[in-house]
């Protein structure tokens, strides 16, 4: 996990962390696999197949895992709903989605439904 600050031309203020974990986006009934590439209090940036991406503006459900490595501790899955704010097509079959999160719950087992709900401060 690298920690790192965006540059003058990133249109994010907040610090981001790379992180590689995996991610499922809730679409309708549907169930969605991505992978994160990075990751704030605030946002994430992932990836998906190209056929699968959001429109920018439309509303998300995701859970994201993080591992041991990531936690330094046990496993964690963070249930969130936030918005799309960009794509970005990144290859003929993947597009990259930047999504801000406008509400997470931290689930207090990674095998239950139970979770306590946090709102991101403004």
């Amino acid at each position: 996990m690298d920690r790192y600050t965006p540059s003058g031309s990133d249109r994010r203020g907040r610090e981001r962390f790379r992180i590689q974990a995996p991610l499922t986006v809730t679409l309708g009934k549907r169930e969605i696999p991505a992978l994160t590439r990075d990751l704030s209090n605030r946002g994430v940036y992932f990836y998906l197949a190209y056929s699968d991406r959001p429109e920018v503006g439309e509303d998300l459900d995701f859970v994201i895992e993080l591992p041991p490595e990531v936690t330094l501790s046990e496993a964690c899955r963070i249930r969130c709903h936030g918005r799309a704010v960009r794509t970005e097509d990144t290859s003929p079959h993947e597009t990259g989605v930047a999504a801000e999160i406008l509400e997470y719950s931290i689930m207090s087992d990674p095998n239950s439904r139970s979770f306590e709900k946090q709102e991101t401060e403004n």
